[in-house]
């Protein structure tokens, strides 16, 4: 988070953690500090299995994770502000998922937008696959392997 750009997004997933609750007061305090968004899974952000009907969370945005467009449709009837559509790319967080492509993906990003709600790309995403994905105007992305260090 400390190397994130004001304005970016954390989402927080760790729902194994022994210790949760204090992992999300100190990632809700680093992100306040820093001017970034936590989503928490979960809670603010939802894995596509677990969007319910309601599921709208005050002031928070609350966000969802698609990977088609049943999930797309699902989010909005749930009241979700926004979806993260994935993986576009090929992953290393998620081995053997299948790439949705940026053809899949911009469909995909078309009906969500239809629905009103703002999309971001997960999945796969650097600078250069990022670049493929700037003239569909996405709102933003979601990365983990862009801001670690190559090792």
């Amino acid at each position: 988070m400390a190397v994130l750009p004001r304005g970016s997004g954390v989402v927080l997933r760790h729902y194994d953690a022994p210790d949760r609750a204090a992992l999300i007061a100190a990632a809700e305090s680093l992100c306040r500090a820093r001017g970034l968004l936590l989503l928490v899974a979960g809670n603010t952000h939802l894995p596509q299995g677990l969007v319910r009907p309601g599921a709208k969370q005050g002031t928070r945005p609350l966000t969802a994770a698609a990977h088609d467009a049943a999930a797309i449709v699902k989010a909005w009837r749930a009241g979700i502000q926004a979806v993260f559509i994935s993986p576009v790319f090929a992953t290393r967080s998620h081995p053997g998922a299948e790439p949705l492509g940026v053809l899949r993906f911009a469909l995909l990003l078309r009906l969500a937008r239809r629905h009103g709600l703002r999309v971001y790309a997960l999945g796969g995403i650097d600078a250069r696959s990022w670049r493929r994905l700037m003239p569909l105007k996405p709102d933003g992305y979601g990365a983990i392997g862009a801001f670690l260090q190559k090792r």
